[in-house]
């Protein structure tokens, strides 16, 4: 999973469709199939319009894109209409449950102007995945940090780490054992897991303060 900064727009046919927009009307998103932990408080974890007020009041606009299982999440500048960044993956099935997949977060230069941390709008983007992936009953987000470059790899290890990722493959390409992460992610890096209940838990204030 890379983490980009992109001059122009993108335009990729297989989303070619109406975008559903997220509103704070509640039966607009799916009820949750998720087993909670049971360590966990229910109203500790920020709903889908908790994170869609909290992203308004930083002048974002956020949508969620669905086709079959794949997703496409991308933040605008309330103002100007400007796409700020955007994140791609989709919900897989294996044996032990579903798995939310992140294939890549892109951020575009307009962010770097903007009074906040590139950090916070991919911060508000993944938590609408991981909302939507919550949802979905997905207890795992999973993602490669793409290893294209030493200085940069390490950025996003400690990136990701930050957001609530843990460190479980390293990905080389030395081993056959290897050949199969290759072909799921096209590259080299480091596998990094999550539970999506614990990210949820450990960015719920953030979101929920924005209610009171």
């Amino acid at each position: 999973m890379e983490l980009l900064v992109l001059p122009t727009p993108i335009n990729n046919p297989q989303f070619v469709h109406k975008p559903q927009t997220l509103t704070l009307n509640p039966s607009k998103f799916p009820t949750s199939t998720h087993a909670f932990d049971a360590s966990i408080s229910k109203e500790s974890l920020p709903t889908m319009p908790d994170i869609i007020t909290a992203s308004k009041s930083q002048n974002l606009d956020l949508q969620l894109h669905k086709l079959g299982p794949f997703f496409r999440i991308t933040a605008q500048n309330s103002s100007t209409g400007g796409e700020l960044g955007r994140a791609e993956g989709m919900i897989r099935f294996w044996s032990d449950g579903k798995i939310l997949h992140l294939d890549t977060i892109k951020l575009r230069r307009e962010t770097l102007a903007m009074e906040r941390s590139i950090f916070g709008i991919a911060l508000f983007i993944g938590a609408v995945a991981f909302r939507y992936g919550f949802d979905c009953g997905c207890t795992k987000a999973e993602l490669l940090a793409i290893n294209d470059s030493e200085v940069y790899h390490s950025k996003l290890v400690r990136f990701y780490r930050r957001l609530g990722f843990k460190e479980v493959y390293e990905v080389t390409g030395s081993s056959v054992g290897d050949l199969g992460h290759m072909l799921v992610w096209g590259g080299v890096g480091t596998r990094m897991d999550a539970d999506v209940e614990q990210l949820l838990f450990k960015w719920g204030a953030k979101f929920k303060s924005a209610k009171r």
